[in-house]
């Protein structure tokens, strides 16, 4: 049984709000592990930086990575809009 457009419009969207929300997640994550990271070790060892490294990775996959993915998924559909006509 085929969607109706609808249908197949709110499934896209349901799936990119997921997606960017992994994104989110994922950035979270990475903060947090930074962070145990570097308070688990002595000041300027090599673990301290990996940590610090990856909680300021996490902080911009948190912030920018979503406005990244939604600018990915507008030009999509401007692709996909611009085929169709």
């Amino acid at each position: 049984m085929s969607l109706s457009p609808r249908e197949t419009a709110e499934k896209a969207a349901r799936t990119r709000f997921m997606v960017m929300n992994f994104a989110r997640v994922g950035g979270l994550a990475l903060v947090l592990i930074g962070i145990v990271l570097a308070r688990s070790a002595p000041h300027l060892s090599a673990q301290w930086i990996a940590g610090a490294v990856m909680a300021v990775l996490g902080l911009l996959e948190f912030f920018f990575l979503p406005a990244i993915i939604a600018k990915r998924f507008k030009a999509l559909d401007r692709a996909n809009d611009h085929r169709r006509r």
